[in-house]
């Protein structure tokens, strides 16, 4: 009797975990359009993926807004894949209803509710946007006209357009905002393709493209009359100079279905005799107020614009000498945050510092870009001792409140006690991989006790004059070596004078990188080369670091070390042309070969004119 019981417990317990694992793939949802116009039908569907559901109920207060033309009537499906010979088989039911609605406006229709086995299921919300009836199906209703509006062969003017619709027109620098293309059709006409869509290179902003998974048709109501609208192209665009910038227009090729009207044809051959006309549509040009930032910038600013906040975290805050501590910094926030540049930590001078690793996460909405940055800084203590890492800045300008406003870190202490070996020990670095770094020594050497020789000073080269003259020259030589030695150390102690003897030397290198990435067409990492290579060479030659090595700082710096102001919009034309070009649609090899041409000619130009 005891093993019956046991038995059929366990047989209720599976039976529980069966229906729990079934219960958690239920997926129940409804489906209906955004929009629909006052005086028309329209159909609410509801899907579930099981065939056993039953009393299916419509949310309550569906009938005071609409009316429920044609009560919700189930329809089973079955489908069956076979995938590298496996088959998977499903099954689903939709509830599907006709409605109608009652009056114009916004409406949220509840959960629908439905129960399988002894469990109820809600549906998701929806949303469902009620527009006024078009004016001229009212009109043609008034002149004895049928309820929908007769099929027209005009597909010119108000009843096919374009529009380049922009969030905002006065701007500040580096201040996101949208730009929609999109495409209006008469809600009479029928709209069957859209090819050959041709958009503006947006000369002047950073573009952020948003991926629009498909064209998806939704009525919207415009001067009194019902359109279907199709979004073509969404981008968030951000402004690199101040000024007047215009935004050129769009052109779209679109394809519609229309009824041939032919008088001489039967009812029944012209029902059927349609055609395709293409049409191209274009969109008018643009102008944006771009205002320049603000004065006032704090030292932390470095270009961010939008709204940020930031964090900070350290893995450790006691350590040996010659061991790793990394901090890292979050920038999380939205604005132009893929421009960000990393915000300057000031470690002690006898750290040895390594490149900052970034990392980018970012989103591309309507709302503009949005993500995170995540700097990580590692540098290694070489002697011990108790040090403090200031507080990290970063400040940037809000759009909202018109304000610069600054991020602060919390200073770090660190605790460096005296290291395998002492602070002494030799080390070896690799300054390019932080896993590089090695012990030479870790204590002092035996020395080698070998049996007393001596020699004679009777010998004749002792005391003879090679004997003499080889001192002298030894000190001759010993003098001169010091005298060089002393007036290198004193040059490289100099390091703005080594940076810029050595700034040709750095770009060439980085040139050279270009001019691979040219021939294997890499047109991207080309242009972020040359552009590294261009600013890099800038801050060796004119002593400038990066945080502030932006193009008014350089156009000052070049005109105090003499350089025309032809030769300086020369390089700053490259310099606008390598950003552009990373984010404009693909260039020729063409203009390539000519940007690497005029890069070196630039560089060559700037060399005879600052010498140092």
């Amino acid at each position: 009797m005891k093993k019956k019981i046991n038995f059929l417990l366990m047989l209720l317990l599976y039976v529980a975990f069966s229906l729990n694992i079934k219960a958690a793939d239920v997926t129940f949802r409804g489906s209906a359009p955004p929009a629909v116009a006052m005086g028309s039908q329209f159909q609410l569907a509801y899907v579930v993926n099981v065939t056993n559901a039953k009393d299916f109920r419509l949310p309550p207060s569906l009938t005071e807004n609409f009316d429920v033309l044609m009560d919700p009537i189930p329809a089973t499906s079955h489908s069956m894949q076979v995938i590298n010979g496996k088959s998977t088989s499903s099954s689903s039911t939709t509830y599907t209803c006709i409605l109608m609605p009652k009056k114009e406006g916004t409406f949220e229709l509840e959960p629908a509710t439905l129960k399988i086995g002894n469990s109820e299921y809600k549906s998701n919300t929806l949303t469902v946007k009620v527009l006024p009836p078009n004016q001229t199906a009212q009109a043609q209703q008034g002149g004895g006209g049928g309820n929908n509006p007769a099929p027209s062969t005009d597909i010119g003017g108000e009843n096919l357009f374009m529009r380049m619709i922009v969030s905002d027109r006065s701007v500040y620098e580096q201040e996101g905002f949208l730009v929609t293309f999109k495409l209006c059709v008469a809600q009479n006409l029928n709209l069957t393709d859209i090819a050959d869509a041709k958009f503006p290179e947006f000369e002047g902003f950073l573009a952020q493209e948003i991926e629009l998974k498909e064209h998806q048709l939704v009525l919207e109501n415009m001067n009194g009359r019902n359109y279907q609208t199709v979004v073509l192209k969404q981008t968030v665009l951000y402004p690199q100079r101040s000024g007047k910038i215009e935004i050129g227009g769009g052109k779209v090729r679109a394809i519609l279905r229309i009824r041939n009207q032919n008088r001489n044809r039967s009812f029944f051959e012209s029902f059927f005799d349609d055609q395709s006309v293409a049409r191209e549509v274009f969109s008018q040009p643009v102008t944006i107020d771009v205002k320049p930032l603000p004065s006032g910038k704090p030292a932390s600013f470095s270009g961010a614009v939008g709204n940020y906040t930031m964090s900070s975290d350290i893995n450790r805050t006691e350590l040996k000498a010659n061991e790793a501590v990394t901090i890292k910094l979050t920038i999380k926030g939205n604005g132009n945050i893929k421009l960000l540049k990393n915000p300057e930590v000031k470690f002690p001078n006898d750290f040895e510092v390594f490149d900052p690793v970034v990392n980018m996460n970012n989103t591309v909405r309507t709302t503009g870009v949005s993500g995170t940055k995540t700097v990580e800084y590692m540098a290694i203590p070489r002697y011990a001792g108790d040090f403090e890492i200031p507080a990290i800045n970063f400040s940037y300008f809000d759009t909202k409140a018109g304000t610069y406003e600054t991020l602060s870190t919390k200073p770090f202490r660190l605790h460096v006690e005296k290291g395998e070996g002492g602070a002494e020990a030799p080390v070896v670095s690799n300054y390019t991989a932080r896993e590089n770094v090695k012990f030479l020594g870790k204590d002092i050497r035996y020395i080698k006790v070998n049996r007393v020789h001596f020699i004679s000073n009777k010998e004749i080269f002792f005391g003879s004059f090679l004997y003499v003259m080889a001192y002298l020259m030894i000190a001759i030589l010993f003098i001169v070596f010091f005298i060089i030695y002393r007036k290198q150390v004193k040059e490289n102690s100099n390091i703005a004078l080594v940076r810029t003897r050595k700034a040709n030397k750095t770009a060439v290198k980085r040139l050279k990188q270009a001019e691979k990435l040219l021939k294997e067409n890499k047109e991207e990492a080309f242009y972020e080369e040359v552009l590294r290579a261009l600013w890099g060479y800038l801050s060796d030659k004119l002593n400038m670091p990066q945080s502030e090595l932006m193009k008014e700082n350089v156009a000052v710096e070049l005109t105090k070390y003499g350089v025309d102001e032809s030769l300086s919009s020369e390089f700053l034309d490259i310099v606008n042309t390598c950003e552009f070009a990373r984010y404009a649609p693909s260039q020729a090899s063409g203009a390539m070969d000519k940007l690497f041409t005029e890069t070196i000619d630039a560089i060559g130009k700037m060399e005879n004119t600052i010498k140092k």
